[in-house]
C-alpha cells in the first residue's frame, strides 16, 4: 500500500501540473486580446478591465469557500466541478456582445470555475501527498501555469489575427472541457488514504509506516481555531505582502501586451512577450521551490521584491523595443515566485489541517488586489495616455513590501500561543 501511495503521488503531481497548465494559461488570454476586443467592440480599456476586476473579486470571494470545502470534502468533486464551470465560461466568452454579458460570463461564471482549479486547491492537494520536499513539489505543479502561459498564449498570439478573439475563447473552452475535466475526475484523489487497497493491507499498516509528519501535524493543528488564525499578526503580514504582489502581477499581466503595442511593437511580438513571461516564470517558480525547501519561504519572497524594485525603476527610464522586452522577461521571472510559497507559509506557520482556509484567504486578498491593479492600469492609461504613473506606484509598493517581508516569522503559531 505504501509503495502504491508513493508511486501515485507522481500521478497527483502530473494532474496538478495539467490543471494549472490549462487553468492559468487560459486565464492570461484576456491580456492578449485586450486591444483587439477594445477595437472590435468599441469599448474603452477601463470598461474591459472592469470585467477582469469582476473576475478577480468574485474568484477572491470564492477562494476561501473553496479552501474550506477542500479541507472537509472531496478534492476531486470540487476541482472537477470547477473545471467544467470554467470551461463553460470560456465557451460563452466567444458570444459576448454587451458589457453586462462580459461581467456575467467572465466575471461570475468563469471566476467561480477558475477558483475551483486555482493554485490554492492544487497546492493543498500536492501538500497532502508530498511530506518531503513540499516546496519543490508545489513549485513543479505551479510551473504548469508558467508553461501553460508560454504554450497557450504563444499559440494564440501566432494565430490570433487569423482566428479572432471569439474563436480563441471558444477553442480554449472546448479543449478545457474535453481534456481538463476528465483529467481531474479520473486522476485526482484527496488523500493518500483514498487509494483503493485490499482490506488486509489497510489493517496490516503499522502506525510507524504511515505519514507520521502529516498525521502529527493534523492532530496538533486541531487546537488552532480559525479565529486564532484570522487574528494573528503573521496572517496580517502575509495578507499585506500578497496584496502588493497581486496588485503588481495583474497590473503587468493585463496591460503588458497593450503597453508593448503602444511602444510600437507588432501584434505578434507583443503577444509573445506575455508567452515568454511564462517561460521566465517557469525558471522563477522552480528556483522559488528549491530556495523555500533550503532556506524557508521568506527569502525567495524578499528576493522577488528586491528584483521588482530594479525592474520598475528600469522601465520608467527605458521604453524602447529592447527595454520593453527586457522588462517583460525580468518581470516574468518574478511573476510566479510567491505562488507556491502560499501553502509553504501556511503549512509552516498555521499547520496542515487549516491549509485550505489559510491558503484560500491569502489567495482571496491576492485576487482582490489583483483586480484593483488591473483596473488601476486601465484608469491610469485612459486618464494620461501612459502607464508611467502606474509603474511609479508599483516601484513604491515594492519598496514597502521589503521591510514587511522581513517582519514575517516562519515558526509554528502554536509555539507562540501555547
Amino acid at each position: 500500500m505504501i509503495n502504491i501511495q508513493k508511486n501515485y503521488r507522481w500521478v497527483i503531481l502530473a494532474a496538478g501540473f495539467l490543471v494549472l497548465f490549462f487553468g492559468s494559461g487560459s486565464r492570461f488570454a484576456f491580456g492578449l486580446v485586450l486591444k483587439p476586443m477594445s477595437d472590435e467592440l468599441g469599448w474603452s480599456r477601463s470598461t474591459l478591465t472592469l470585467g477582469i476586476t469582476a473576475f478577480m473579486l468574485v474568484s477572491a470571494v470564492s477562494l476561501p469557500v473553496v479552501g474550506r470545502l477542500v479541507d472537509r470534502h472531496s478534492l476531486r468533486v470540487i476541482m472537477g466541478v470547477g473545471a467544467v464551470v470554467g470551461a463553460l465560461g470560456l465557451l460563452l466568452m466567444g458570444q459576448v456582445r454587451e458589457p453586462w454579458q462580459l461581467f456575467v460570463v467572465y466575471g461570475i461564471v468563469y471566476a467561480v470555475g477558475n477558483a475551483g482549479i486555482s493554485n490554492p486547491a492544487v497546492g493543498v492537494m500536492i501538500s497532502r501527498w508530498f511530506d518531503r520536499r513540499r516546496g519543490i513539489a508545489v513549485s513543479a505543479a505551479v510551473s504548469g501555469g508558467a508553461i501553460g502561459q508560454l504554450v497557450i498564449i504563444g499559440l494564440l498570439a501566432a494565430f490570433l489575427a487569423t482566428l479572432g478573439w471569439r474563436t480563441a475563447f471558444t477553442a480554449l473552452g472546448i479543449i478545457s472541457m474535453a481534456v481538463l475535466a476528465p483529467v481531474v475526475f479520473f486522476a485526482v484523489r484527496s488523500h493518500p488514504d483514498n487509494l483503493p487497497s485490499p482490506d488486509s493491507e489497510q489493517h496490516g499498516l503499522e502506525a510507524d509506516e504511515k505519514d507520521t509528519d502529516y498525521s502529527a501535524g493534523i492532530v496538533a493543528d486541531l487546537s488552532l481555531q480559525p479565529g486564532t488564525i484570522l487574528r494573528s499578526r503573521q496572517l496580517v503580514l502575509l495578507l499585506f505582502i500578497y496584496a502588493i504582489c497581486g496588485f503588481q502581477d495583474f497590473f503587468v499581466a493585463t496591460h503588458v501586451v497593450a503597453f508593448a503595442q503602444d511602444q510600437g511593437l507588432g501584434t505578434v511580438l507583443a503577444g509573445n512577450l506575455l508567452a515568454w513571461m511564462g517561460l521566465m516564470g517557469l525558471v522563477g517558480v522552480l528556483l522559488s521551490g528549491v530556495l523555500a525547501d533550503a532556506f524557508g519561504a521568506k527569502n525567495p519572497t524578499l528576493l522577488c521584491f528586491l528584483l521588482r524594485v530594479v525592474i520598475f525603476a528600469f522601465i520608467l527610464f527605458f521604453q524602447d523595443t529592447v527595454a520593453v522586452a527586457v522588462f517583460a522577461l525580468l518581470y516574468g521571472f518574478t511573476f510566479l515566485v510567491t505562488a507556491p510559497l502560499t501553502v509553504v507559509f501556511a503549512g509552516v506557520i498555521f499547520g496542515q489541517s487549516r491549509l485550505g482556509l489559510v491558503a484560500g484567504s491569502i489567495s482571496m486578498v491576492h485576487q482582490v488586489s489583483g483586480g484593483l491593479g488591473a483596473l488601476a492600469g486601465a484608469l491610469i492609461f485612459d486618464q494620461w495616455g501612459s502607464y508611467d504613473r502606474g509603474f511609479m506606484v508599483l516601484l513604491v509598493m515594492s519598496l514597502v513590501a521589503i521591510p514587511v517581508t522581513l517582519m514575517v516569522r516562519e515558526r509554528a503559531l502554536l509555539q507562540r500561543v501555547a
